[in-house]
């Protein structure tokens, strides 16, 4: 283990606590903790499930982040006491133990920190996630199917709650595309930076003479839309058609034409939900669906406007941006951060919060690059 300066080691702790509890304001935190306490224990909040779910979400969320902020104070204020009490016995294995703890605490400081780094306009939102097969036959379909299995394991870890809009199968193996929420505060900002197409090189399950291949498969991350966005589709700007929902393989799972394919004709912007029972169910989160959609289309063309002013024409950090390396070695590498792992079954199994968290922080430097004052 490397020596370390434990005295500067716990005043730089101390110091990146401090910049983060003024960012996360943690009196601010409690006022709303205790307002949203107050409308959880409201006898009809039952009664608009959707808003009771929003209140109850982001009342666990905040109250996570308020627990795990004084943990870490305390946490920092007790390894110094550990150290004290090492050095006055001459303990080693005390010692050890202390700079274990230390370890461990600045890693957890640094997650925190992170955090912090969300300060976009649309990051606390929940995310919609979609992944679609691109190049590579039914080896990208397959990836695609890896990727989104991957996410919802992610998810399943943090204790995210998701809803599955839209699986669309391939032929013989995989997926085509898959549409899912993340429902959780800052799942959007947080899952952005995984946004850009993702390629794989293995060799092939699919290909009987054994042989290497490479694949892509294409993320897109966009914010859950909220009644402050003012996203109003007139209705003769869509085509709503409906159809019958199917699995794997074509075999019917609904005997009624439920399922529903939401056409924006303006822009040929399409979406499909065939998850609920009910064909008004599936046309309500279709439609939740299509107003993110517009939503970043808009973003887009914003920005489209603000680059051509700028003279750069934008920049595409969101086209190939992750290599899954299975053969002829393992290393899943991320392509802007340099962030690498040699354990590519962990990554799909959804072990990457090494990544969005190096993903945000590279995100946050290009951000301040771009606004520094030219020379």
């Amino acid at each position: 283990m490397a020596v370390v300066d434990v005295s500067e080691e716990l005043k730089s702790l101390s110091s990146t606590m401090e910049s983060i509890e003024a960012v996360i304001d943690l009196d601010k935190m409690r006022a709303d903790i205790a307002s949203l306490e107050e409308q959880a224990a409201a006898p009809d909040l039952w009664d608009d499930v959707e808003n009771a779910q929003k209140v109850t979400s982001k009342l666990s969320y905040l109250q996570g982040q308020l627990r795990k902020a004084e943990e870490l104070r305390s946490r920092i204020d007790d390894v110094e006491v550990l150290f004290e009490l090492a050095d006055s016995e001459n303990d080693a294995d005390a010692r050890g133990e202390a700079e274990s703890e230390l370890q461990s605490v600045r890693k957890a400081v640094d997650e925190l920190e992170v955090r912090t780094l969300l300060s976009g306009e649309y990051d606390p939102r929940e995310a919609v996630v979609s992944v679609r097969a691109e190049a590579g036959g039914v080896d990208a379909a397959d990836f695609a199917e890896q990727l989104m299995r991957m996410y919802l394991r992610w998810s399943e870890r943090k204790g995210h709650p998701t809803e599955v809009f839209d699986i669309s199968y391939a032929e013989e193996a995989g997926i085509k595309s898959a549409t899912f929420t993340v429902k959780s505060p800052y799942a959007y900002g947080t899952l952005s930076v995984e946004q850009g197409t993702h390629r794989m090189v293995r060799i092939s399950p699919f290909d009987n003479q054994g042989r290497r291949q490479t694949s892509f498969a294409g993320v897109e991350v966009l914010p859950v839309v909220e009644q402050v966005d003012h996203i109003d589709i007139p209705e003769n700007e869509l085509r709503i058609d409906v159809f019958r929902s199917s699995g794997p393989g074509g075999q019917s799972v609904n005997t009624t034409d439920s399922a529903v394919r939401m056409t924006h004709i303006p822009t040929g912007i399409v979406v499909s939900c065939q998850n609920e029972k009910s064909q008004i169910q599936n046309r309500a989160a279709a439609m939740r669906v299509m107003q993110s959609r517009l939503l970043a289309h808009r973003r887009q063309e914003e920005q489209a406007k603000m680059d051509a002013l700028k003279g750069d024409g934008g920049n595409s950090w969101g086209s190939q941006m992750r290599s899954y390396v299975l053969h002829p070695y393992q290393m899943v590498k991320d392509l802007r951060t340099e962030h690498e792992v040699g354990n590519p079954q962990g990554v799909l199994d959804g072990d990457i919060d090494g990544f969005l968290e190096a993903g945000i922080r590279w995100r946050k430097q290009q951000e301040q690059a771009e606004s520094a004052p030219s020379k």
